[in-house]
């Protein structure tokens, strides 16, 4: 009888510890694809139309909770960064893409989504593309993840050292890089052209020695896997050249859903599906190259699919704004269930920390809106009604509900720019294309839409952005 007594005390010693509450964390796999539009993968239409058919991603998708509104900023390092911090690419001084060689990224003050996550348990890896800092100081490992492989930069950074006169302009060639939590980075080769088709595939067999590694340790892992396609030039693996028999555009699509089909494989073979949630989404819409624009070839400059939505990154509209999304957590999200609410990337952060018991810091602002209960079923709204349309560091237009307010407007990425004294208004469910501009007899659109841009606007006059290119250490002011 004692020894019974003795056995129960222990097991709910062992229930009650913080061991056990760790335990009970659902692992996180995120996949961020880059420039991959609203209609490329087959559950949002695309797949077969598009080249390839995507069948693990469909399945992905019919598991779990697919997004038709979900939306990014419209460019890759501001789409980034509110990712990381819940908040407004404004606020760290991260609004556009840098084209210059200074110090560009997260100052160290801001706290990650990969900070959370390890300050609640988490062991962290990235594998891919960070685009938030280039020096010291500025990696992925200075930034909350534990280990790192991949780019500072961006994709179009493979194509320099095959152009004339590159080599003679002083500027610093990329490196891919490999890293662990406080030590610098260390440069494991160029990335140039004979790497960029490769690079993928290691990322994606990094990702899942990760998750081994992790599950073998019993601890809850967080993957951020910012995939390098389908960022232009477009050079799939040389195991899925010529595969899909629709050109290089359709062997990219294959590649990418069989390596998503690894994850999921992994997941399932280490049985722990159902205690990971995995998220599918991308960083902005596709971008649209022509080959008169490129030294590369006429396929390896692809136009992407935004679906029935227009245009393409660096502009306000829904092809720039919406991608795809799917996320599966079997047992807690309903499988099939299929949503037009509105939903932000910022408000990944908040959601997973209510989700993993993280904390969201309480001395800044947060512009994300926590998901959770919308996430898993037991609301059908998503709690918001719309959101700031920044293209870099301008505002282009506030979304509400299915209405869009656009006070500029820009045709392409590299398209002509107008500013107007009116805002034009368009319904999205009656004018995908964003063509009709309706503002009259509809005056009462603006009146709706633009209280969330007043708040704005207040709050970033009581808490200033941080200046683009600040250096670290950084210290906000003293708010009143």
């Amino acid at each position: 009888m004692i020894s019974k007594i003795r056995f129960i005390c222990l097991c709910l010693l062992i229930l009650g510890s913080p061991l056990a509450n760790a335990q009970d964390k659902p692992n996180i796999v995120l996949v961020f694809m880059d420039n991959f539009g609203w209609g490329e993968p087959g559950f949002n239409g695309g797949g077969i139309v598009r080249g390839a058919a995507t069948p693990q991603l469909d399945t992905l998708a019919a598991e779990g909770l697919r997004l038709t509104n979900f939306n990014v900023e419209v460019q890759c390092t501001p789409s980034r960064s509110a990712l990381m911090t819940g908040r407004y690419a404004i606020r760290s001084g991260n609004g556009t893409v840098p084209l210059g060689e200074g110090v560009y990224g997260l100052v160290q003050w801001e706290v990650t989504m990969a900070e959370m996550l390890a300050n609640a348990g988490y062991a962290t890896g990235m594998f891919g593309k960070w685009h938030l800092g280039r020096t010291e100081g500025r990696f992925p490992t200075d930034q909350g993840f534990d280990e790192w492989y991949g780019v500072p930069n961006s994709t179009d950074e493979s194509v320099y050292s095959s152009l004339q006169d590159f080599a003679e302009s002083g500027v610093a060639e990329t490196y891919v890089m490999d890293g662990k939590k406080g030590s610098v980075p260390k440069k494991v080769r160029p990335y140039r052209l004979d790497y960029r088709p490769l690079i993928d595939r290691d990322l994606t067999d990094r990702a899942i020695s990760f998750m081994q590694r992790q599950a073998k340790a019993d601890k809850p892992f967080f993957v951020y896997l910012p995939y390098t396609a389908t960022h232009f030039p477009t050079m799939p693996h040389p195991d899925f050249v010529g595969k899909s028999g629709n050109g290089l555009w359709g062997d990219l699509l294959m590649q990418i859903d069989s390596y998503v089909g690894e994850l999921l494989e992994t997941i399932d073979d280490l049985g722990l599906a159902e205690d990971t949630i995995f998220i599918f989404t991308a960083d902005n819409g596709p971008e649209a190259l022509s080959a008169g624009e490129t030294s590369i070839t006429v396929e390896n400059a692809i136009h992407g699919s935004a679906g029935p939505w227009r245009s393409t990154l660096f502009t306000g509209y829904e092809g720039a704004l919406r991608v795809p999304f799917a996320v599966r957590w079997p047992g807690k999200i309903d499988a099939g269930r299929v949503s037009d609410e509105i939903v932000h990337a910022m408000d990944v952060f908040p959601t997973l920390a209510q989700i993993a018991g993280g904390k969201i810091p309480s001395d800044r602002v947060i512009d994300g809106t926590d998901m959770s209960n919308f996430f898993l079923g037991s609301t059908q709204e998503s709690g918001r009604e719309g959101f700031i349309v920044y293209m870099g560091n301008d505002v282009f237009g506030v979304k509400w509900r299915n209405w869009k307010l656009h006070f500029k407007e820009q045709t392409g990425w590299n398209g002509v720019l107008r500013e107007y004294t009116m805002p034009r208004v368009y319904n999205l469910m009656n004018d995908p294309q964003e063509h009709d501009n309706v503002l009259f007899p509809h005056t009462w659109i603006p009146k709706a839409a633009l209280p969330q841009l007043e708040e704005h606007v207040i709050s970033l006059k009581k808490y200033p952005p941080i200046k683009a290119g600040q250096k670290d250490p950084y210290e906000p002011p003293k708010y009143p």
